[in-house]
């Protein structure tokens, strides 16, 4: 098998599809870069798109495009194409997170192409999930795809429940006493009538792209117990409701063994294939990294007995509505093509 040119309208389309995953805030912290004539696809971080006081060491911003970087793979797969992915190929060069190689095998990874139409049918779904009890044979599979990424999925009993849930707490606390933090979310956290009434008073002005806008907050907790972050907790949007969330929320823990910038994308593709398959097998899903970003809180996440030596995500899984998908920055945004030698 030997490396092949990619055409641009193809290339086009495997980075459209690779930018629906998700990633903390909706910052969509990447930018792809293919040379004309080449069989390769580079992932680099965008540095514009970093969180300083939440994220200091890009250990999200890693994870989100790990996950983009999945969605490439499944992308494609269903193209026909047979990736071969370097993680971190130059030391010096830490924004290149990672090289795509592609070849044309007799046959792409079938598994991973039956992914292909969840990719635009999973959304973070922030609305209450109902009391249906996820299937043991469903929480295996997602455990066993984790695997398949060299990461671990742990579901939660009650009592590692009750620990992780106050741990949220805390650092729903934490964040209401830090301002640098709350205005680092509120930067990410936007209503739709601020981009009419900006459009209003200048022609020009161009409607936002990421972050996570009104529509897609999920009603106010009025009661119930599930970790779903309030983009909204210091205002009151106008006509959003309150509702009443999960009791016994449905609670898993991704993990890596090791913490390095290489263990955050491998768990970025691990993440994005368990949410994928969960999105296949019927599932809403939403992420909750609020816990992960104090490291006094973090630690005590994981399960002691577990193989898992750090978590990277917590995530919610149940029945729940269809949630609403959010904006993405354009292909033309996010897509840097270069000609040879340039």
């Amino acid at each position: 098998m030997t490396a092949r040119s990619l055409d641009i309208p193809v290339v086009t389309r495997l980075v459209a599809d690779a930018t629906t995953a998700p990633s903390m805030h909706n910052a969509q912290p990447w930018i792809f870069r293919h040379v004309r004539g080449s069989g390769t696809l580079e992932l680099r971080m965008d540095p514009a798109r970093t969180m300083p006081r939440e994220d200091p060491a890009h250990r999200a911003l890693h994870i989100g495009c790990g996950a983009a970087l999945f969605n490439l793979r499944v992308a494609a797969a269903h193209e026909g194409w047979d990736p071969r992915i370097d993680l971190l190929p130059d030391p010096a060069e830490p924004t290149l997170l990672a090289e795509a190689a592609f070849t044309r095998p007799t046959g792409p990874d079938d598994e991973l192409a039956a992914l292909y139409p969840a990719l635009r049918k999973r959304h973070s779904n922030r609305f209450p999930f109902t009391d249906e009890i996820v299937p043991q044979a469903v929480r295996d599979e997602l455990s066993g795809v984790a695997v398949a990424e060299g990461a671990r999925l742990v579901f939660l009993g009650a009592w590692q429940t009750e620990e992780v849930l106050t741990l949220v707490r805390d650092a729903e606390a934490e964040e209401s006493m830090d301002p640098e933090v709350r205005a680092e979310v509120a930067r990410w956290a936007w209503r739709k009538e601020d981009d009419a009434l900006a459009a209003a008073q200048d022609p020009a002005h161009a409607a936002r792209t990421s972050g996570i806008p009104t529509y897609a907050f999920g009603p106010r907790r009025y009661d119930g117990r599930a970790p779903v972050r309030d983009f909204a907790a210091h205002e009151r949007p106008a006509g959003r409701g309150a509702a009443t969330f999960e009791q016994r929320p449905c609670l898993a823990v991704l993990g890596t063994r090791d913490d390095g910038p290489a263990d955050w994308l491998r768990a970025g593709q691990a993440l994005e294939r368990v949410l994928l398959q969960a999105t296949l097998d019927g599932l809403a899903t939403s992420l909750n990294s609020h816990v992960l970003e104090w490291p006094e809180l973090r630690w005590a996440v994981r399960d002691p007995r577990s193989a898992m030596g750090h978590a990277q995500m917590l995530i919610r899984l149940g029945y729940g509505p269809t949630a609403p998908a959010t904006p993405r920055r354009p292909v033309d945004e996010v897509l840097d093509i270069r000609d040879p030698g340039a």
